[in-house]
């Protein structure tokens, strides 16, 4: 007999957690996909544009280090350059 009331007790339990989720109809289901749209479709264009400011800066850093390395490799050959100017106008005064 216990155990019969037991079971009637857990089927009691049973139901009442059942009467919480009878709540979730096909409306608040639609709801909640609607809000998590509407939160989507205002996050995304943020993390979008973060990503590409990101990568763009990137890019544009990487440019300037090469920049900078044309540069000086610039400079390095204007040297020589020079050098080498300056032996041809001195050899060809001494002959």
């Amino acid at each position: 007999m216990r155990k019969n009331s037991e079971k009637i007790e857990l089927l009691k339990s049973f139901d009442k957690t059942q009467e919480k989720y009878k709540n979730l109809d096909f409306k608040f289901i639609v709801t909640i996909f609607l809000s998590m749209l509407i939160i989507f479709m205002l996050t995304f264009p943020k993390i979008y544009i973060t990503n590409h400011i990101y990568y763009t800066s990137r890019d544009i850093n990487k440019l300037l280090d090469e920049y900078k390395a044309l540069k000086e490799e610039n400079r390095l050959l204007k040297q020589k350059l020079e050098k080498i100017k300056y032996k041809n106008q001195v050899l060809d005064t001494m002959f």
